[in-house]
């Protein structure tokens, strides 16, 4: 795997004229569609492959595959690459252990299985059971374990689970001593957590969908309803929703000591609005307080303790901040800030014993800091290195807590904190031989982008690299919603690694890696600064001589799909292969599927005025695709169950990318997968399948192979 020869592409794939190379791409329909947008006449000739099912599609699907599996089976070593992920893949994976009703639970994948098998065991230093197994609920691992939910008691455990990536769930509920199922199954269930009171759980659930529509139709109407174990669903009890606002989303969560309910809303991906309301037996008629008035901002409850809130929040405190609320003076005025906000950004809060754990983000970079519950700062606890927290598990029945930290050459080791010693202790340590990790280094790097803005970076590859210009450089980036990309083991990076190549991640504007300030610096009509941060990035990387533009691959999915697909239009010349994955790619028209709406928060709708529209439509990779430019190669990535991304985008996106550039040199591919959805509950087997291709893609068009 480690030698770099060249290689000559097969004539299979390509008609060869005047050293030019031309792809035989499937003949796609086209309609007469026209928009109106503010006067704007805005064709749309793939419109209809937004119908799912139409039979046109489904041979175009079949068509498209085809092209795309006779390229790559023609690959040389694509067996070899296969081979060599399932062998690295093949270790233990272990989840931190986490405490429900009186037991401690995890999730352990033997190496290879498609799903991760939830245990249980009833004291930290007893044998563990499997508790449920989804790699036993299908043949093929395409049923994940979604949401899981330990009743107060420890009798029960709630536990939803998703069919072929699908966002929607289904719940059930098992008897956790007998392993009994009980006959409780409930439907439509999306986006919704599970949570106990008494004897049944709250949960967010949607009207039933017309049958053919169910992973397109736009997601409203969603409401909260209270389940009783043992009862049929038509019994639940509807606790709260509102007719007036069809597009927001509720969620309910109770108090650890079940006093309180806390009703979050939302109609975006960011700002919300919080009620709480003092429990009883009448659910269907509780009475809830408002506690704050607009969706500006984000309000997390932590949970009560003796009559007080605590919430993590970023109003007047971009970094975010705790803040304590008495429940009989909840007005804003009357908040108390009880851990300020700070130069670093707060991410996580965990109560235990008589302590506050919060992590935060340095630069990017994990820390953990201890406060007691007058907001007093007690410590940090010191991290092995540049890494991430990657969960926090704590109990207010324990005196200590667990913490698993991992890095980009750190497999993933489980400390645990003990307050009675104040000492940290390794819990459980991942046994990973695949490769010799300590060949490799993570360095952080810092660029300007276009603006002179300071845009981290994070590097990593063999030591002692040669900075010749010549390394085959692998950049990922987001940059959207408030989500941080932080250092973390993926193990799937390492056949790229072991080949002598570069990974890069670009923390650009629009995450969440230095705050909500940040997030705003990419979002709506600030969006072009995360294209703008990526661009820069690949020209930091070939001026500082990492690489160059022959040897530049570029990666995204969701949010990151439409970044690649919006810079390979910018500046197509600068990129040699490119994967944009279950992307975002009609920026038109994304807020009328599912859940797409939510997103306008991020990107703003483009029917809300014309300046709004303009700016969207000039970025949308749908409609900016470069009529006589030369692009890279490229091989989108979608599914056919992904119904947050629907795979309409990318159809529309490939379509007219292979319409327009149909004598491009370099192949303009997708992948489709099936039984699949947006990433997650991806089954193992799958997982190796789709980075298969996609190496044996990355590797062939830079005109490398591994031997």
């Amino acid at each position: 795997m480690k030698k770099i020869i060249l290689v000559l592409l097969p004539l299979f794939f390509i008609m060869a004229c005047k050293n030019k190379q031309s792809f035989m791409y499937p003949i796609t329909k086209t309609v007469d569609s026209v928009e109106d947008f503010f006067g704007t006449q805005v064709p749309d000739p793939y419109q209809w492959m937004e119908n799912e099912d139409d039979p046109a599609l489904k041979k175009w699907i079949e068509d498209e595959n085809y092209l795309t599996e006779t390229y790559l089976s023609k690959i040389p070593y694509r067996q070899k690459i296969k081979d060599r992920l399932s062998k690295i893949y093949n270790y233990e994976k272990v989840s931190a252990p986490f405490k429900k009703g009186g037991k401690y639970f995890f999730y352990k994948n033997d190496g290879l299985q498609n799903q991760y098998v939830l245990f249980v065991k009833d004291n930290l230093d007893d044998s563990a059971r499997v508790l449920i197994d989804p790699n036993t609920l299908s043949e093929d691992g395409t049923v994940a374990l979604s949401t899981t939910a330990v009743s107060k008691d420890g009798k029960y455990i709630a536990y939803s689970i998703a069919k072929s990536g699908s966002d929607w769930n289904e719940i059930f509920v098992k008897e956790i001593e007998t392993g009994k199922i009980l006959d409780d199954h409930l439907l439509w269930v999306k986006f919704s957590g599970i949570s106990w009171y008494k004897d049944g759980f709250f949960y967010s659930r949607f009207d039933e969908p017309v049958k053919g529509t169910e992973l397109t139709v736009s997601n409203t109407n969603q409401k909260v309803f209270y389940h009783k174990v043992n009862t049929d669903q038509s019994q639940d009890i509807l606790v709260y929703k509102d007719a007036n606002h069809p597009t927001y989303g509720f969620g309910a969560d109770v108090s650890s000591d079940e006093q309180y309910i806390f009703l979050n809303v939302w109609k975006g991906t960011s700002g919300n609005i919080v009620y709480f309301a003092k429990l009883t037996d009448d659910l269907a008629n509780l009475q809830f307080t408002k506690l704050n008035n607009s969706f500006d901002y984000d309000y997390v409850v932590i949970d009560e303790k003796d009559g007080k809130l605590l919430i993590n929040t970023n109003k007047d405190a971009p970094n975010y901040k705790i803040v304590q609320v008495d429940v009989n003076n909840s007005e804003e005025s009357n908040w108390v800030d009880l851990i300020p906000e700070s130069d670093d950004v707060l991410v996580n809060v965990k109560l235990c014993s008589d302590y506050i754990i919060t992590t935060y983000l340095h630069d990017v970079k994990g820390l953990i800091k201890l406060f007691d519950y007058n907001g007093k700062y007690v410590k940090d606890i010191k991290m092995p290195g540049i890494g991430s927290i990657v969960s926090l598990s704590a109990n207010n029945e324990d005196n200590f807590f667990f913490y698993k930290f991992s890095s980009y050459t750190i497999p993933g080791t489980i400390y645990k904190y003990d307050f009675s010693t104040n000492e940290t202790s390794v819990f459980y340590e991942t046994k990973f031989s695949g490769i010799d990790l300590s060949n490799y280094t993570v360095e952080q790097v810092f660029y300007k982008s276009k603006d002179g803005t300071k845009i981290p970076m994070f590097l990593v590859h063999k030591k002692n690299i040669e900075l010749n210009g010549q390394n085959p450089v692998w950049l990922y980036g987001y940059g959207g919603f408030n989500i941080s990309l932080t250092p973390y083991f993926d193990v799937k990076r390492l056949i790229w690694l072991e080949n002598g190549g570069i990974f890069a991640v670009a923390n650009l504007r629009g995450g969440g890696e230095y705050g909500e300030k940040w997030h705003k610096a990419g979002m709506l009509m600030n969006k072009q600064n995360v294209f703008d941060d990526f661009i820069a990035a690949a020209e930091y990387l070939i001026d500082k001589k990492y690489t160059n533009s022959d040897k530049l691959v570029i990666e995204g999915r969701s949010n990151g799909g439409l970044l690649i697909g919006a810079v390979l239009n910018q500046h197509p010349d600068l990129f040699k292969v490119a994967f944009p994955g279950v992307g975002v790619m009609d920026m038109l028209h994304y807020w009328k599927f599912t859940i797409g709406r939510a997103w306008a928060s991020d990107y703003g709708l483009p029917t809300e005025s014309k300046e709004m529209f303009e700016y969207i439509y000039k970025y949308s990779p749908y409609h900016n695709i470069k009529k006589g430019k030369v692009y890279p190669s490229i091989m989108v990535n979608t599914a056919d169950h992904d119904d947050r991304v629907v795979p309409a985008h990318s159809f529309k996106y490939i379509a007219r990318l292979q319409s327009i550039c149909k004598d491009n040199p370099n192949p303009l591919f997708i992948r489709i997968d099936t039984k699949a959805g947006h990433g997650g509950g991806k089954p193992t087997s799958k997982i190796i399948d789709e980075w298969t291709d996609m190496y044996s893609f990355a590797f062939y068009n830079l005109g490398i192979t591994i031997d």
